[in-house]
């Protein structure tokens, strides 16, 4: 089992939010019937987070047309940032063990096919705020629509103490 990211050999993910700059958000409210994280056994499981930011929608659009790739890995940064603040909300951060796996999920136009580079910026931010324990399984994946016309929505599994 790996350390947990506040305990030793591990990163205070608190301490290096606030060095990067970031702040954690208020758990964005579920848009249907789920809730924004559930634990079973050593795990947590994160519903898709969308790039909402003080209950709004930060963009719409699909990537490739009206969005970039650029614009997107963005908006997927914030996804990954909603991410984690469901997991402070249900078991607090300094229980985080590792990000297992993520899952992203972009609203692509015709022939578009740079889901990677969008969802880098989830991978990205999760391996600045954690480390070696913030680096994960992956895929992304191209779809026709997301909740709310959104670019790009992420998911998570993560390892906890």
């Amino acid at each position: 089992m790996t350390t947990p990211i506040a305990g030793e050999g591990g990163v205070d993910a608190y301490a290096k939010l606030a060095e990067l700059g970031l702040t954690l958000p208020k758990v964005v409210a579920p848009l249907a019937s789920y809730l924004p994280a559930v634990q079973s056994g050593n795990y947590v499981y994160v519903s898709g987070q969308l790039p909402i930011v003080d209950g709004k929608l930060l963009r719409t659009g699909k990537v490739g047309d009206d969005v970039t790739t650029e614009e997107a890995a963005e908006l997927a940064k914030i996804c990954a940032l909603n991410a984690l603040a469901a997991i402070e909300g249900l078991v607090g951060l300094g229980r985080l063990v590792k990000i297992v796996k993520v899952s992203g999920f972009v609203a692509s136009a015709a022939g578009f096919t740079g889901q990677p580079a969008v969802v880098n910026g989830a991978s990205n931010l999760f391996g600045e705020v954690l480390g070696e324990q913030g680096r994960h399984a992956r895929s992304a994946v191209g779809v026709a629509e997301l909740p709310l016309g959104a670019p790009v929505e992420v998911e998570v599994i993560a390892e906890v103490a």
